[in-house]
């Protein structure tokens, strides 16, 4: 099998990902991570760092682990109990670990909202939803029921979703921010839009959809973010041979 320059690798994803450009929270710290002894070989893709994908990770004999949600969302702490078997874990089995959040979000071609738009048959238009001082959400155009639109979502997500039927029945201006975006409803009803997807809100968000008019999907966050970390080990398997495994750990959330 073939050995491929960790530093090789780094710099193609921060550039193809636009790490540097694309804002982000402070603590998302997107890039290399966690390096390893310096060559990958074979990568896994997940969309969340834990324990649990860390041993998936060795199970499956990748040195290189791609995930959306890093290792340092909680910011600064002590290496021990979790956070310590996390590290070791990697360090242990010579993985390396590379996160992209937002960047992974917002790619026009191995993104989160991008790929969920594409595959929901919905013809991009434009960006909306502002955060950290850009757009991060896609919307566009489609024509169909709103009952064949939420069977439509399910497929695509494999698994049930949440309706919040207060928009027209008959879907044609469709927002998608993935992940936990519920806060950017009023953002949705401000560019024009009847029908906005993401993944999760918290209890006030239903009181926006109702008083704004339009429906709103929640979709779960986890299954709306597992697109793009697989696109992008497949950019990866395609540009460099490299080749990748999926280490599904939903959490129906």
């Amino acid at each position: 099998m073939r050995a491929i320059d960790l530093a090789v690798l780094v710099s193609y994803l921060d550039r193809y990902l636009r790490i540097s450009e694309v804002a982000d929270a402070p603590n998302a710290l997107n890039g290399l991570q966690v390096a390893n002894g310096g060559t990958i070989s074979r990568a896994a893709a997940a969309v969340d760092l834990c324990d649990a994908t860390v041993q998936m990770a060795a199970q499956q004999g990748a040195d290189l682990l791609l995930v959306h949600h890093g290792l340092f969302w909680r910011g600064l702490e002590p290496l021990t109990g979790r956070a310590y078997r996390r590290v070791a874990g990697l360090i242990k089995h010579n993985i390396a670990l590379y996160s992209a959040h937002l960047p992974l979000d917002v790619h026009p071609e191995v993104g989160n909202n991008a790929l969920l738009a594409h595959q929901l048959g919905v013809a991009r238009r434009g960006e909306f939803g502002e955060e950290y001082g850009m757009r991060i959400g896609v919307w566009g155009e489609v024509d169909v029921p709103r009952a064949a639109l939420a069977q439509r979502l399910e497929d695509v997500v494999g698994g049930r979703t949440r309706l919040m039927a207060f928009g027209p029945e008959r879907v044609r201006r469709v927002g998608i921010v993935t992940g936990a975006a519920g806060s950017m409803i009023g953002q949705a009803a401000a560019v024009g839009l009847d029908t906005y997807i993401t993944g999760e809100g918290s209890h006030h968000t239903f009181f926006d959809a109702e008083e704004l008019g339009l429906n709103v999907f929640y979709a779960g966050h986890y299954a709306t973010e597992t697109f793009g970390v697989k696109a992008l080990a497949e950019r990866l398997c395609t540009e460099f041979d490299l080749p990748w495994t999926f280490l599904d750990h939903p959490t129906d959330l």
